[in-house]
């Protein structure tokens, strides 16, 4: 039994020492790891793919995810000055609302760094060891949503990096954050001003990474996230010889500002004009050879040899290459074309201020003129300034808009076109660039219109513009003149500074010249001894001003009259009251001072007794409504009356001028209610026959109504509107009546059938008979009422014929006579 048991104890004791073993071998496996263990689950692919993305998203030019973040480990970190901080804010959130600017900014920087290495070097040729080739590269990195700027100029130290990049040395920005944070009304573009373009990389990149050489310095890294920003030594070592590589990583929204053609647009528009080529990495497609695979040789076929098998000739064979797209990158200079404001002028040739005005200013036409020159004194500055052959077809509806004729640069940078007081608003079509050294760099288009030193340039850019007007010849200015006269004229108006010289370049038509208009200063040569005013006739025509009674006496009397046909002549001439002492005279308003003679003097008061009734009667009785007074006239010579107006009315040009305006207000104040003054004729057959009627009965019928239609027909004639033009209708219907010997008061006689109307169809089927005989009734009747008429009315030798009595008979209709020819009227009434 006890062996039983032991036996049995020694067994328990085995199985549990196999069961230990079991359970051992089971936690080695549990506890072993394999490397690959999990890859095939689709948590870990996960995290693979993310570290892998990670790292390609924020390498920099060799530096791995776990370099960049032992670089970051192990950097100083900075925090921004309260300024540059609040200034941070303002960039981002609301201040620069054109993104595009920042590429503007880091080339502007770029090319200071290169300026400064160079002027170094004059002295120091040593600091140009490194590299001697001054360049601007532009390396956009689509995998990577990176944009790399890299110069080869000065480069910073670490003490640069610091003291540039992370504090605002500029007194008043503390100032300008405070007015900007209280909301005041200011420019969204003014941080230009405070030398601190850097920070707008902020507007498209998340992280900046700017990493620089410097000559007495090793090569460190400076980063920001806009929050803070870190320095440290580069790991890598010197990659950049010399210079600064700043890379951006940009903004989901500012990706666009990867793709090449964005680039190459900003540079052209900004850059393009820089001292150092700008390179651009690049793509393009080009078609290489590419070698074709061996095709297997012909099996040969069952009873034949290798020897059998056919063989192509040579010259038979298949080309072993094959023509393919590929793409290839290279580096390309964006900016050719170089400033040649910078060059002397006279050693830039025509053809080469042709083709860059063609260049910058769209324009498919060589330009008219153009001038080249620089200033000095309060500021410095380079232009050219050119006048286009032709003006836009808007020239004029939209004058007065802000145009982008005008560029301007600073430093060979290109700043702004948008300009409201650049150029005045009459010189607005002159296009061309303007170069300062002396503005300051960055500043903003609002920064620049309150900026002193502007209103300089324009100043010294008007007087340019108009003396290069003043030295085109004859037939180029002709040409420039019926494009842009107006403008000239509009600068009169506008531009009282410049006002005499503006005149000098004034054209019109003159009584002197037939080919052509003429100038002021020609008129002056040719007035005479003792001529003390410039006349001038406005009209709608030239023909109108030479038929205008106006100047009737004047051009008797061998003065010379310019003729003002323009609508805007009459405006210009109010704002130019002389020229070079001499006062302009209208030939259209009272105290024309004709010069006359002691004697002829006399006679005209004479006459003045003699017609003192009538002009009376005139002013009193027959036109109280509608003259000041009525005078005996020294300027008419073969009208027999003219309407004056007085020395501060308005001429009849201007008061149609004035009627004619979009905004004149209908039913408004009436210009005829400005009372004119009646000059006539006193030795003009019908002036006579009406001072002998009037004396003779001052009620005659037959005396008002000739007075009534020469005061009309002066209006017409003097550019004025007929205020009713009814009235004067039937006054002509009563003179062609009496003057043709037709009844004052025959009526005109319709036939009844006219008067009749439609009657219902019904009706006219039951009494078309009745209706037929009734109509014959009629016309029998009227035949035999007509004939007494007519052996009454038989025609005298010196009576018209009597198929025109009943057109005479009608009354005229009732027009407008406002347009009619003014000679016309007079030679009706004449006639008569």
């Amino acid at each position: 039994m006890k062996i039983y048991l032991l036996g049995i104890c020694c067994l328990l004791a085995l199985s549990g020492l196999a069961k230990a073993e079991d359970e051992d071998e089971a936690v080695d496996v549990e506890g072993t790891v394999e490397e690959d263990l999990g890859k095939s689950t689709i948590g870990s692919k996960t995290d693979d793919e993310t570290v892998e993305r990670e790292e390609e998203a924020i390498k920099l030019d060799g530096l791995n995810v776990a370099q960049m973040k032992a670089l970051r480990e192990s950097a100083e970190k900075h925090e921004y000055q309260a300024e540059v901080n609040r200034m941070m804010k303002l960039i981002i959130n609301s201040l620069y609302r054109n993104k595009e600017i920042f590429l503007r900014e880091l080339i502007s920087n770029a090319s200071d760094a290169l300026d400064k290495i160079r002027f170094m070097s004059l002295t120091d040729p040593n600091v140009l060891a490194a590299t001697s080739d001054l360049k601007v590269m532009i390396k956009p990195d689509k995998e990577n949503h990176a944009l790399h700027i890299i110069d080869t100029g000065l480069g910073m130290t670490r003490e640069d990096l610091v003291k540039n990049l992370g504090t605002i040395a500029k007194s008043g920005t503390s100032e300008f954050l405070a007015k900007m944070e209280e909301g005041e009304t200011m420019s969204s573009d003014l941080i230009g001003q405070f030398g601190v373009g850097f920070y707008s990389s902020f507007l498209v990149a998340d992280t900046v990474v700017v990493s620089s050489k410097h000559n007495d310095d090793e090569q460190y890294i400076w980063e920001s996230d806009a929050s803070s920003f870190t320095v440290s030594k580069d790991p890598r070592g010197d990659t950049l010889g010399r210079g600064t590589q700043i890379s951006l990583f940009m903004k989901e929204e500012a990706y666009d500002f990867l793709e090449e053609h964005t680039i190459k647009d900003l540079v052209k528009k900004y850059s393009q004009f820089i001292n150092f080529p700008i390179h651009l990495w690049t793509s393009k497609t080009e078609q290489v050879e590419e070698p074709i695979e061996e095709e297997d040789k012909p099996e040969p076929k069952e009873g034949e040899t290798d020897d059998d098998v056919k063989v192509e000739d040579e010259d038979d064979e298949k080309p072993n290459v094959k023509m393919v797209d590929k793409t290839v990158y290279d580096w390309e200079v964006m900016n050719d074309n170089k400033p040649i404001w910078l060059r002397a002028p006279k050693e830039v040739e025509q053809e080469d201020y042709n083709q860059f005005y063609k260049s910058f200013s769209k324009d498919t036409e060589e330009p008219m003129a153009h001038v080249h020159f620089s200033a000095e004194g309060e500021v410095t500055f380079r232009s050219i300034l050119y006048v286009p052959k032709s003006a836009p077809h808007d020239l004029y509806q939209d004058y007065g808009k802000t145009t982008d004729n005008i560029k301007m640069y600073v430093k060979r940078v290109f700043i702004t076109d948008d300009f409201e007081e650049m150029m005045p608003k009459y010189l607005s079509f002159i296009k061309g660039v303007v170069d300062s050294d002396d503005l300051p760099l960055n500043v903003s288009r609002e920064t620049l219109q309150q900026n002193k030193l502007l209103r300089v340039i324009k100043k010294k850019l008007v007087r340019k513009a108009l003396d290069m007007l003043k030295k085109m010849t004859d037939e180029d200015y002709a040409k420039f003149y019926k494009e842009f006269g107006t403008n000239i004229k509009l600068g009169v108006m506008e531009d009282h500074s410049n006002r005499n010289r503006l005149a000098k370049l004034l054209r019109w038509q003159s009584s002197n010249s037939d080919d052509g208009p003429t100038s002021l200063t020609s008129y002056m040569e040719r007035m005479k001894e003792k001529q003390e005013h410039i006349y001038f006739m406005t009209g709608t025509s030239r023909v109108e001003c030479e038929r205008s009674p106006f100047v009737e006496k004047l051009l008797k009397k061998g003065y010379e009259v310019l003729y003002l046909v323009d609508p805007i002549d009459e405006y210009t001439i109010q704002n130019l009251p002389e020229f070079e002492g001499k006062k302009f005279q209208n030939a259209a308003k009272e105290n024309l001072n004709l010069q006359e003679s002691d004697k002829a003097k006399e006679t005209m008061e004479v006459l003045g007794r003699e017609f003192d009734t009538l002009l009376n009667g005139l002013k009193d009785k027959i036109l109280s409504s509608g003259i000041e007074k009525a005078v005996l006239s020294t300027r008419l010579v073969e009208s027999p009356c003219a309407l004056v107006a007085s020395q501060y009315g308005h001429s009849g040009n201007m008061e149609r001028i004035m009627k004619s305006q979009a905004y004149a207000k209908a039913g408004g104040a009436d210009s005829n209610s400005q009372k004119k003054i009646l000059e006539l004729n006193p030795f003009h057959p019908l002036v006579k026959e009406l001072n002998t009627l009037y004396k003779a009965d001052a009620e005659s019928d037959v005396a008002k109504d000739l007075a009534l239609s020469l005061f009309d027909t002066a209006l017409l004639r003097s550019g004025y509107s007929l205020k009713d033009t009814t009235a004067f209708s039937d006054r002509m219907d009563k003179l062609l009546r009496r003057s043709f010997n037709v009844d004052a008061d025959a009526k005109v006689e319709i036939p009844a059938e006219l008067d009749e109307e439609e009657e219902p169809k019904a009706e006219e089927e039951s009494s078309e008979d009745s209706a037929g005989e009734e109509s014959a009734e009629e016309e029998v009747a009227a035949e035999e009422e007509a004939a007494p008429a007519e052996e009454e009315a038989a025609p005298a030798e010196d009576v018209p014929s009597r198929s025109l009595l009943p057109l005479l008979s009608l009354k005229l209709p009732r027009m407008n006579y406002k347009h009619c020819h003014q000679d016309d009227s007079y030679d009706v009434i004449s006639n008569l």
